[in-house]
């Protein structure tokens, strides 16, 4: 019991550096030593868990994936606006990247060009923000000659650039830069009148437990 313990806190350990590493220098430059180090543990310990680099990144494509995943759930379940919930999505999803560096890994990870695999986190959250866009194109939240693609390809594009920039700058991830921007950004694409985006006021909903 004792060594599975060990072992879970190990795995998570090289998670965390790995994603940290990834995140900071991009998969090409990270390196196994480095990432094994900044873990504390052993090379060798490091391949018992991961064989390769690629497994490692897989691991946390693949968490990230199941982050956004749960929170699209947790949405679906809330109730509201569509336009709504996407607005408290992305507010999460800021917060995410600035306390979790494998959520921050797992985007940065589906778009690096340098590494050969899917873009696992990217689908999931293009996939999520469309059929939100869509729900508010049918309730008729969105204005006239906006697409859900179009709503989509914004916010997904956005996402991807605020956490290139937000991993070698905090600032670019702090709560003034994101109201400015998605106050600037949101609004072009909500329907008038009848329907407010207040970026401010938006709440992502609580977990349970």
């Amino acid at each position: 019991m004792v060594k599975q313990v060990r072992a879970v806190r190990t795995r998570q350990a090289l998670i965390h550096a790995a994603a940290e590493a990834f995140a900071h220098d991009g998969y090409a430059r990270a390196s196994l030593p480095a990432i094994s180090r900044r873990a504390g543990v052993s090379a060798g310990a490091l391949h018992f868990h991961f064989p390769s680099k690629d497994a490692l990144a897989g691991e946390i494509e693949s968490a990230a994936a199941r982050t956004v995943e749960e929170m699209a759930e947790r949405f679906r379940s809330s109730g509201g606006s569509a336009l709504g919930m996407l607005v408290a999505a992305i507010r999460q999803l800021v917060v995410a990247f600035a306390a979790d560096p494998v959520m921050r890994a797992g985007f940065a990870l589906s778009g690096d060009p340098t590494r050969d695999g899917g873009a696992v986190v990217l689908d999931s959250w293009h996939g999520w923000v469309r059929e939100l866009a869509g729900q508010a194109q049918d309730a008729g939240e969105l204005t006239d000659g906006v697409s859900p693609e179009c709503v989509a390809m914004a916010v997904v594009a956005a996402t991807v650039g605020f956490e290139m920039l937000g991993s070698r700058d905090p600032d670019w991830l702090s709560d003034e830069r994101m109201l400015e921007f998605w106050t600037s950004l949101l609004p072009r694409l909500a329907a008038a009148p009848g329907c407010t985006v207040e970026v401010g006021a938006a709440r992502p909903p609580v977990a349970a437990g």
